[in-house]
C-alpha cells in the first residue's frame, strides 16, 4: 500500500504540450485496493484536488493529493500522505513542492524550491537530523504532483496504437526516467460519471518499483477533461488498482 501514491504518481505523466487549462475547484475521489490472497480488497482513498492560491506577487494553482487507509486497516498498515505542488495555472510549471508521509509509523517530510532548473531541497526523515541539498533538473523535468495533471492537458487523439514518449521526474531528490505508451481505448466504469470511453496507457519506468510488461496501467477518459477513471500496478509485494469512485468540479 505504501507505494499506492507513487505508481499513481509515475503512470499520470507525460510531456508539455497542452489542449487545456486545469480547473481551480476540481476534486477526484479514488478507492485503493490490493490484491489479498486473490481478492481484491479496498484498502484506502486517493483525493486529487485543486484551488487558487494568491500571494501579493503571484497567483498559484494548489495541487493537492492525499492517500489514507480506511480506519478499520490502520493497525494492518496505516497510511497518511499528502503531496502538495503549487504550481503557473497556465502552464503548470512548478514553483514548490512538499510531500508529508507516514506510513506504518516511518515519517518524511520534503520541501523542494524551484527556481529555473535548479531546486532547493529540505529534508526530514524520522529520528534523523534534517537534510539541505541543491540539485539540478532538466528544463521539461518536474515535480510528481504537478505531472499528475500534465497528463491531462495531452491530444491524444492524435497518437497511434504502440507510440511511445520518453520523460522524467523528480523524486526523492533525483531524476527518474519514464516512458509512455499509448495503447488504445477502451470503455470502462468510471464512477459517477457512468462508463466512458477512455485512452489506455502503459508505464514503464528505471525502476525496481513497477514489475511486468504493460502491466502498469491507467486509463483516461476520451473527452476534453481526461479524467483518471482507473489504475493498475504491479509492484515487487503485489498488484492492485485505484478506481474512480467521484468527480466533481471537473
Amino acid at each position: 500500500m505504501k507505494k499506492l501514491l507513487y505508481i499513481l504518481t509515475v503512470i499520470f505523466i507525460f510531456s508539455s504540450a497542452y489542449s487545456q487549462t486545469i480547473k481551480s475547484g476540481e476534486k477526484l475521489v479514488f478507492a485503493g485496493s490490493y490484491n489479498m490472497s486473490g481478492l481484491m480488497t479496498q484498502l484506502a482513498q486517493v483525493t486529487m484536488s485543486t484551488e487558487t492560491v494568491s500571494t501579493s506577487k503571484n497567483s498559484y494553482l494548489h495541487l493537492n493529493c492525499e492517500l489514507s487507509t480506511y480506519s478499520k486497516w490502520d493497525s494492518f498498515f496505516k497510511i497518511r500522505d499528502i503531496y502538495e505542488s503549487y504550481v503557473n495555472p497556465v502552464n503548470l510549471k512548478p514553483s514548490l513542492y512538499k510531500r508529508s508521509i507516514d506510513e506504518g509509523g516511518y515519517t518524511k517530510k520534503e520541501k523542494y524550491t524551484f527556481k529555473g532548473n535548479t531546486v532547493n531541497s529540505t529534508v526530514k526523515r524520522k529520528n534523523k537530523p534534517e537534510t539541505q541539498k541543491t540539485f539540478t533538473i532538466g528544463g521539461s523535468t518536474q515535480d510528481v504532483v504537478s505531472l499528475l495533471y500534465k497528463v491531462r492537458t495531452m491530444d491524444f487523439s492524435k497518437f497511434k496504437v504502440g507510440q511511445t514518449q520518453s520523460l522524467m521526474i523528480v523524486f526523492d531528490e533525483k531524476q527518474i526516467p519514464v516512458t509512455l505508451k499509448y495503447m488504445g481505448k477502451e470503455t470502462i466504469n468510471c464512477g459517477n460519471l457512468g462508463k466512458k470511453e477512455c485512452y489506455k496507457l502503459s508505464i514503464g519506468a528505471k525502476t525496481d518499483a513497477l514489475r511486468g510488461k504493460d502491466k502498469n496501467l491507467i486509463w483516461l477518459t476520451a473527452d476534453s477533461k481526461k479524467v483518471p477513471a482507473l489504475l493498475k500496478f504491479s509492484i515487487p509485494v503485489g498488484t492492485g488498482q485505484l478506481a474512480l469512485t467521484s468527480a466533481t468540479g471537473i
